[in-house]
């Protein structure tokens, strides 16, 4: 799969919400095992691991069947586990989405508890997948229910650049991310939420930045550039809690 798919991706990518339960073949997902065997992290030093899961396996608040299969990744708990598990699982979202496998980010699911830790690390979230029982691609942008580019930017002459971030998946459609700085330094910043969101909210939007990091960096690849991440403070937008700073640079 190269990066050149996963981008164009992102552009029909969708939430899958109604699955054929039959189980893929294990040849499907001993490929989907060997992509996610190199998946690459926004930060580096953080332990995850990723497990498979079947629906036997899993468990919601209100108990459901969903779909046939889950990936669920564990974590060490450091500054950005969250961010950098977001980013690594959403390389997977596009890959599936890609192949025409369908996939879902499930906040409410949880595994039982037996397996809700591994090797040390804790449980931060699911992606539910499997062969769709409805269409597993919008047919336009149109589809699309995000803000505008100036509702996230103050970046000039960057609505090429943001497009495929605008597009990126949030929980609740909540959308946190903004961008400022300029196209060789972007930086990324976080909504601040008020004290009645935040308990429900937080946690999912630090994974939402890591999605739209990893959209940010297909659109630079696209472009001709390399990314780097940055992570020392820099100042942010009123109203916005700075996370990363993208440096931007010619190939």
């Amino acid at each position: 799969m190269t990066n050149q798919e996963l981008y164009n991706a992102i552009f029909k990518r969708k939430s899958v919400r109604k699955y054929d339960m039959t189980p893929l073949s294990e040849e499907i997902l001993d490929e989907i095992k060997s992509y996610v065997d190199n998946l690459m992290p926004l930060i580096d030093n953080i332990r995850y691991s990723i497990s498979f899961l079947s629906e036997v396996d899993t468990k919601l608040l209100i108990p459901v069947k969903f779909a046939p299969h889950y990936i669920c990744i564990y974590s060490e708990k450091k500054d950005g586990y969250l961010t950098n598990a977001g980013f690594l699982l959403q390389q997977i979202d596009l890959y599936l989405s890609a192949r025409g496998i369908g996939s879902c980010w499930l906040g409410f699911f949880k595994p039982k508890k037996e397996v809700n830790t591994q090797n040390g690390l804790e449980f931060v979230i699911l992606l539910a997948f499997g062969n769709p029982k409805e269409s597993v691609h919008r047919k336009s942008i149109s589809e699309f229910s995000r803000k505008s580019i100036s509702e996230i930017s103050l970046i000039k002459s960057a609505e090429k650049l943001l497009e495929p971030v605008r597009l990126a998946p949030s929980a609740i459609n909540s959308q946190p991310w903004f961008f400022s700085g300029d196209l060789n330094e972007i930086i990324v910043s976080r909504q601040k939420l008020s004290k009645l969101k935040a308990p429900f909210v937080d946690r999912y939007n630090q994974i939402d930045i890591g999605i739209a990091l990893y959209h940010l960096w297909l659109s630079l690849e696209h472009e001709g550039n390399a990314a780097t991440f940055d992570f020392n403070c820099a100042d942010a937008p009123e109203g916005y809690e700075f996370i990363v700073k993208v440096i931007a640079k010619e190939k």
